[in-house]
């Protein structure tokens, strides 16, 4: 068994590796405290059915014109735009304004996979009749490079909503639209509007920004069919559009949003096929993906500055508890430290690298616990499986020493956690202060219980004080990273 605890905190060692750098703790506070990967800040929203791609490709022309598809990094592609349709003198704030609506348009293009899912092989067009500006190998302005390094991922939507909006632009002196006048933020920022005030202005008050997470997942189909069966979040996203298409066609029943493709799924599915002249297979292929895509944007207008959109009380509701094929959300890489943990215990169950990303290894080690559980072993992580997981990984923490595991690395959470908090950020914070309790004397031992409950409070207070801190008693942002660091600095001196 210690065999297979020692592989167990080696293989975390390698994969924590890449996430942050190591500090080594030399029995001295650091200030430059270790922030791992940023989430997003208190205010935005963060979620998981909109992402940033790595690339997007452009077509150098008018959609139906032959000229040359380039396929680059999207943090290029707007800065190349941002450089063709901006100047650089210009204040800062317009700057900003102006690239949320770039990257707005951008998303929007690609979320509604307004060419691919008419046949084109491309996401957008640098035509400015259709799209926004872009010119190959131009060069970037050092104020835009800049700007966008830190903004890429910010897009704006409606308020209340995730899809991003399409933020119609335009100059504002040689043509007039019914969007953001882009000559014109220059006036608003010079009189001191801030980018979201510039935004609202001429897009109305209901707006917000999202921030969105940098990743491969995409809306296209994926050159693999959905059938009954599967879980993950393309099945999600399925179920959602089905629902919403069930309004404007009744004949077409309400779903279960649980990205799992169960019977009702496949019946719903038979009856879009049948109400849209489809071959009638119960399977999402190709045909099917698009077909749904289309009606779905139809009826909700995605494409449109008026959108009518997703809610996003909506999507979390549904989506919260349960985790998916494709999922990036911060539970992710905990669930993955279960299933390994839980494997050292049970060879039934493979173990998984902390990819933070919800692939089909973890999807299948989802699978085998649930068969160990004799739950349906859908691959989805529901709220019952997740309590399973967790009471399970729990029982084996407490039975062996802090010293032989090793949690993942996790970056802020984006809020403060305090007194009466619980889940997943207790349950962390804690089995962090167990290990730091037998290096630090200050830190007393605690349970671990998963509630911000007054042990926790004190053990918390304890640490701010040995290293420091304000004592407060709460989880803040700088606590958070000095626990972080000095944790993992210890971990790697352990081993």
């Amino acid at each position: 068994m210690e065999t297979f605890i020692l592989l167990h905190i080696l293989n975390y060692l390698i994969i924590m590796g890449e996430i942050a750098i190591r500090l080594k703790y030399k029995n001295k506070f650091n200030k430059k405290l270790v922030k791992g990967l940023q989430f997003p800040i208190p205010g935005t929203v963060y979620q998981n059915v909109v992402t940033v791609p790595d690339v997007i490709t452009v077509h150098l022309g008018a959609p139906d014109e032959e000229a040359e598809n380039v396929t680059i990094p999207f943090i290029d592609y707007i800065k190349n735009v941002a450089s063709s349709e901006l100047y650089p003198t210009w204040p800062e704030n317009a700057i900003r304004a102006n690239v949320h609506a770039i990257v707005s348009v951008a998303l929007n293009r690609i979320f509604t996979e307004w060419y691919r899912s008419r046949g084109y092989q491309f996401d957008i067009t640098s035509n400015t009749r259709f799209d926004q500006a872009f010119v190959p190998e131009r060069g970037i302005y050092e104020p835009i490079d800049r700007i966008v390094d830190e903004v890429f991922n910010e897009y704006i939507s409606r308020e209340g909503r995730f899809e991003p909006l399409y933020a119609l632009f335009c100059d504002g002196r040689v043509s007039q639209c019914d969007g953001l006048y882009q000559w014109g933020t220059v006036d608003l920022a010079t009189s001191g509007y801030t980018p979201l005030e510039i935004l609202k202005y001429y897009y109305g008050e209901n707006l917000s920004l999202n921030i969105a997470p940098v990743g491969d997942i995409t809306y296209r189909y994926t050159g693999t069919n959905l059938r009954p069966g599967d879980s993950s979040l393309d099945v999600f996203r399925k179920q959602m559009q089905l629902n919403r298409i069930s309004n404007n066609f009744p004949a077409i029943p309400k779903i279960p949003l649980d990205g799992y493709f169960g019977e009702e799924t496949e019946e719903a599915v038979k009856l879009f096929q049948s109400v849209f002249n489809l071959p009638v297979t119960g399977i999402i292929d190709k045909g099917t993906w698009y077909k749904i895509f289309n009606i779905y944007v139809a009826v909700t207008k995605l494409a449109e500055l008026t959108s009518e959109g997703i809610l996003i009380k909506e999507i979390e509701e549904e989506l919260s508890e349960t985790l998916l094929l494709g999922d990036i959300r911060r539970r992710v890489s905990i669930l993955q430290y279960f299933l390994t943990l839980i494997s050292s215990y049970n060879k039934s169950i493979p173990p998984v690298p902390i990819t933070r990303v919800f692939d089909e290894a973890t999807r299948l080690a989802v699978i085998e616990y649930q068969k160990n559980k004799n739950l349906e072993p859908t691959g989805a992580v529901d709220r019952v499986t997740w309590d399973l997981l967790y009471n399970e990984a729990l029982g084996i923490i407490k039975s062996i020493p802090p010293e032989s595991t090793l949690l993942p690395r996790l970056a802020y959470p984006g809020r403060n956690f305090s007194l009466g908090d619980e889940g997943l950020v207790p349950f962390v914070l804690q089995q962090a202060i167990q290990y730091i309790s037998t290096k630090i004397n200050a830190v007393p031992f605690i349970e671990i219980t998963g509630v911000y409950d007054e042990k926790t409070k004190e053990a918390v207070q304890a640490f701010q004080s040995a290293m420091a801190l304000n004592v407060t008693g709460i989880l803040d942002e700088e606590t958070w990273n000095a626990f972080s660091e000095v944790y993992y600095a210890h971990r790697e001196n352990h081993n």
